[in-house]
């Protein structure tokens, strides 16, 4: 057996090893196998499929970690059940892992802590399947919170859903396309998730593509056509469109002076600059309350001051 593990870590990237000899040592006791099945490209897809549904569980790890990993093959480890080899696969950046594969991943793992923490890790993860991945984990802490904390049900779930929401505004980085901002907007919408709170938090980051997209998915207006009302100077349109989106009517003021500020240059978004902005905010809205004209009350104004201080903390 020695004899035999020598000869496999010698031979595994051996280009025109015959592809029997290659197999044999694949198929041969761990010791052996495991150098032929991470490096060997003598080995095809379907080899390495039948020795995924093999069942043995080092193998299923060592196909994972393979330098370059099929969306074929992929299919295969998820298949396996061995939450190690999901983990290893998750966190192989050089495995073809499609939206497709992810869904699957959290479906069907969403309880195994090893491949959550190796799918929090994955560098470029697609946005809509990390939002999948923190509403997935947001529930798991809620449990815990109520479970283990003894804190009251709406207690938790307030508490969650503020964590959930800072999360996911963050989830889009500078740079992301349109068709990622649009398919993480309708996955928020299908489950549930595109709530006022959340859309209002983005646009007190500073994410107005968010707020344009949000509004034009809840309004079911096109986005072109969204955007020319969102910034109609005369401010009709932006209400129009709000309103037709079901947005709260009480929160339109804040959203008028937020989408007025967001445009002005100086604003980067940073932790600091939130603060300021919700402040600045609040200024616009003041402003507004002491028109004669404005429909604004006191409690309005408290209600909006207490929220933007919320939003953009």
């Amino acid at each position: 057996m020695r004899v035999r593990a020598a000869m496999s870590a010698n031979l595994k990237q051996t280009s025109d090893l015959p592809h029997d000899v290659a197999l044999g040592l694949a198929k041969d006791v761990d010791s052996v196998s495991l150098p032929m099945l991470k490096f060997s490209e003598i080995l095809t897809d379907d080899d390495l499929i039948e020795l995924l549904r093999g069942g043995n569980a080092a193998k299923q790890v060592a196909i994972a970690q393979r330098p370059t990993v099929s969306g074929e093959v992929a299919d295969a480890v998820i298949d396996t059940g061995n939450e190690t080899a999901v983990a290893r696969l998750v966190a192989n950046e050089g495995a073809e892992l499609t939206e497709t594969h992810f869904d699957r991943v959290i479906d069907e793992y969403q309880d195994s802590e090893a491949v959550s923490d190796s799918l929090a890790r994955r560098p470029n993860l697609p946005a809509a399947i990390s939002e999948q991945l923190v509403s997935a984990m947001a529930a798991q802490l809620q449990d815990y919170l109520v479970s283990e904390h003894d804190l009251a049900p709406d207690t938790a779930s307030n508490l969650v859903l503020q964590t959930r929401e800072r999360a996911t505004v963050s989830l889009l980085s500078e740079g992301s396309s349109e068709a990622d901002l649009q398919e993480l907007v309708y996955q928020l919408h299908v489950n549930g998730r595109l709530t006022p709170s959340l859309i209002m938090r983005a646009l007190c980051v500073g994410d107005l593509p968010f707020f344009e997209m949000a509004i034009a998915r809840l309004g079911s207006v096109p986005i072109q056509n969204a955007r020319v009302l969102i910034h109609d100077q005369g401010h009709l349109g932006l209400e129009s469109l709000y309103l037709r989106a079901g947005m709260p009517e009480r929160l339109l003021p804040a959203v008028r002076a937020a989408v007025h500020l967001v445009r002005e240059d100086d604003y980067d978004g940073g932790s600091l600059d939130r603060e300021r902005f919700a402040s600045r905010v609040i200024e616009r809205i003041l402003t507004q309350f002491e028109d004669p004209s404005s429909k604004l009350t006191e409690e309005d104004i408290d209600y909006l001051m207490n929220k933007l201080k919320l939003l953009a903390a």
